[in-house]
């Protein structure tokens, strides 16, 4: 990887950014105090580190400032550029208080400079860093090409490297203030028992699944869908156009509804009901043995 070449310089020109460990890992723990923990430097198994790089890992690993008890941390220390490809290369420390070994999965990092904004983003096996013992910090290189840039120029002071924590929070439903009401706690689980069961979703894909559909006696449809949000930020729908198609790959309905800007949350599916009502209907005495929704093109 170059790190050794990379990892050459003692001027740090990043900051600290610390999240507490429950909000990263399943067996992260939630643990109140004031201790501080001052973390020991830690080399990949696989490395055979010169000692002219051990004195230049050492002097920043004992620059750094202590952590609170079970916190995860990335320490920015500074950003080169590949004059070739014209990547980044962010080198931080990788640092953990928990009183045990600990090892990443997959997580999507943020450049951020000093007034948050989002310079890059990128997601990361974070498994290719090893088991992190206890209390402890290693050196890493973040290569974020130039796809995963947002800006031109580097940051030059102040900046971060950050986890998204929002993309590693599981998949859930949220309902709505008028669905978290009406629903009672059986019914709220058996929906959220239908969701965690639904094939996962790609990264920022929003997907439109079916789960109940009931013709009304006025001659209207009622259907009610999840509304799944794949994507790490918020989403608001205004206009949605849909078309229902039943066994036989016939339209049964077609319509556009307007919505008061729904919000679907970030990793989460939203369930909701739409009313398509007689003149919005297309086949009577559809075949309802399977169906789907789509999306209007």
């Amino acid at each position: 990887m170059g790190l050794f070449s990379i990892f050459n310089k003692t001027k740090k020109t990043g900051l600290d950014s610390t999240v507490e460990s429950k909000e990263l890992i399943i067996n992260g723990e939630d643990v109140k105090s004031e201790q501080t923990v001052q973390t020991t430097l830690s080399y990949h198994p696989e490395w055979k580190v010169p000692k002219e790089q051990q004195y230049v890992f050492s002097f920043l690993s004992n620059e750094l400032p202590p952590l609170k008890p079970n916190q995860i941390s990335l320490s920015a220390i500074d950003i080169d550029l590949n004059e070739v490809t014209g990547e980044w290369l962010v080198k931080a420390f990788f640092r953990s208080s928990l009183n045990h070994p600990v090892t990443m999965d997959n997580a999507e990092l943020l450049i951020l400079d000093k007034e948050n904004h989002v310079l890059a983003s990128k997601e990361f096996d974070l498994s290719e860093l090893g088991e992190l013992p206890a209390n402890s910090a290693r050196p890493w290189v973040f290569s974020f090409e130039q796809s995963a840039l947002k800006v031109s120029d580097q940051p030059e002071e102040g900046w971060q490297i950050a986890f998204n924590v929002q993309s590693l929070v599981p998949h859930k439903i949220d309902f709505h203030e008028s669905w978290d009401v009406a629903l009672s706690a059986e019914q709220k689980g058996a929906l959220e028992k239908i969701v965690s069961d639904l094939p996962k979703l790609n990264p920022h894909e929003v997907n439109f699944t079916g789960f109940q559909i009931k013709p009304q006696p006025e001659g209207h449809l009622a259907v009610s869908l999840f509304i799944r949000n794949g994507n790490k930020q918020h989403i608001n729908l205004e206009q949605l156009p849909l078309e229902i198609v039943d066994a036989q790959g016939d339209i049964v309905a077609r319509g556009s509804f307007t919505l008061d800007k729904l919000e679907v949350k970030a990793n989460t599916s939203k369930p909701w009901t739409f009313i398509f009502p007689d003149q919005m209907i297309v086949k009577k005495n559809p075949d309802f043995t399977r169906w789907s929704v789509k999306v209007i093109q």
